[in-house]
């Protein structure tokens, strides 16, 4: 099995309501996200893809979703004053956690064609959530 792996970097803002702790309280993230393809087979390039397609898979998805956007549970009160002042959030059915967000981007380039082997979001220098069907 052959395996690369494409880093995209992103920033986004969030909250998770009913955490226990700090993470309840409006706050954002400059992240890392590795997205790795795997193929049986190389192609005829000698590749299992071009990491420019990759790229171009991912950020356009990153761009117009995630990227310097507000991410919030469908349920989260503060959606009214934000629709109020006219700010851009996304409201999505789970809470915005990292777990939940590489679960996101891997199922994008999966719709697109991608033979995706796992989606790694490292939220942190230190921590990191992966998503990966088996």
């Amino acid at each position: 099995m052959y395996i690369i792996t494409k880093e995209v970097y992103f920033c986004y803002g969030h909250r998770l309501m009913n955490h226990p702790g700090k993470c309840r309280n409006l706050h954002g993230h400059s992240v890392k996200a590795s997205i790795s393809i795997r193929q049986e087979q190389l192609n005829a390039q000698g590749m299992v893809c071009d990491f420019s397609d990759v790229k171009a898979c991912v950020e356009s998805f990153i761009d117009d979703v995630l990227d310097h956007n507000f991410l919030l549970h469908k349920d989260d009160p503060i959606i009214p004053a934000l629709i109020a002042n006219n700010e851009q959030y996304l409201a999505i059915d789970e809470h915005p956690t990292a777990e939940v967000l590489s679960k996101m981007i891997y199922q994008y380039v999966k719709q697109q064609g991608f033979n995706v082997d796992q989606v790694v979001l490292w939220e942190t220098a230190s921590a990191n959530a992966c998503y990966r069907e088996d």
